[in-house]
């Protein structure tokens, strides 16, 4: 737990300090985070005996991508995907039975998990009043965890996914929810960005969300037997495990957002 606290202190100012400044500074650290995300989502794929040729080439490939994404180059997105799927599907019509279809499918998600959602994180950034809206996310999805964990805690009777994540419990996520609702409810009467039905709506959505990405990367892990995705953050585990939340709740703010559904 000690270390899990001074992980915290450490990482959290450090983080918020790069989304305060933006730019091309918040585009370096979206794409090292993303890229070690990467390389642990393929070592699980490895660990699980699902990957069995080189992952260098794939890290590359989602290198540039990468690149496309942070520097909007939204004119590249469509035929980097396309070609993506030539790539991966090619190689299963030419080395096949030596590539299996669980290995091409695999790898096919990994151009948009983990890189292509934690990319919406500079995405978000660069919209109208979009360093509000990333606190926003991140203390979404930071309070409704800390309420799972308690509520879960002290009221956890009924399990929520037992063969996924055993002591996640339906008490836990429902205080999960309500806590993102307050952040919701919050931000609506100090900040203004929103209306508050809007607010609590996409504040409940984005906690629900976040609990199936958290419920996402555990599933990952239990199939390849292993506790964490990795072992860079002391008392979290891999950059998986503490970004494995925020990548599916982004997309949900982004797109909320982006297509004026606030209510503002």
């Amino acid at each position: 737990m000690a270390k899990r606290i001074l992980s915290a202190v450490i990482g959290v100012p450090f983080l918020l300090f790069f989304i305060w400044v933006g730019g091309w500074f918040l585009a370096a650290m979206v794409m090292v985070i993303s890229l070690i995300a990467l390389n642990e989502y393929l070592l699980i794929g490895k660990q699980a005996d699902i990957l069995k040729h080189n992952r260098l080439i794939i890290i590359f490939y989602c290198m540039v991508w990468s690149v496309v994404l942070l520097a909007g180059l939204n004119n590249l997105i469509l035929p980097l995907i396309m070609g993506w799927f030539i790539l991966i599907f090619g190689s299963y019509a030419i080395y096949y039975p030596d590539i299996a279809f669980s290995e091409v499918s695999y790898l096919f998600l990994a151009i948009l998990y983990p890189v292509g959602l934690l990319c919406l994180l500079n995405n978000l950034r660069g919209l109208e009043q979009g360093l509000l809206w990333c606190l926003f996310t991140f203390f979404v999805v930071w309070l409704s965890d800390t309420g799972a964990f308690f509520i879960g805690s002290a009221f956890g009777q009924r399990k929520l996914a037992p063969k996924v994540s055993p002591n996640k419990s339906i008490e836990g996520a429902l205080g999960g929810i309500a806590a993102g609702a307050l952040i919701g409810l919050g931000f609506a009467l100090f900040t203004q960005i929103g209306t508050v039905l809007a607010m609590v709506l996409l504040a409940v959505v984005s906690s629900v969300a976040a609990m199936i990405g958290d419920l996402f990367e555990s599933s990952l892990k239990r199939m390849a037997g292993v506790k964490d995705s990795g072992t860079l953050i002391p008392g979290h585990g891999g950059v998986l495990d503490r970004f494995d939340s925020l990548l599916f709740a982004l997309p949900v703010v982004y797109f909320a957002v982006l297509l004026g559904f606030m209510g503002k």
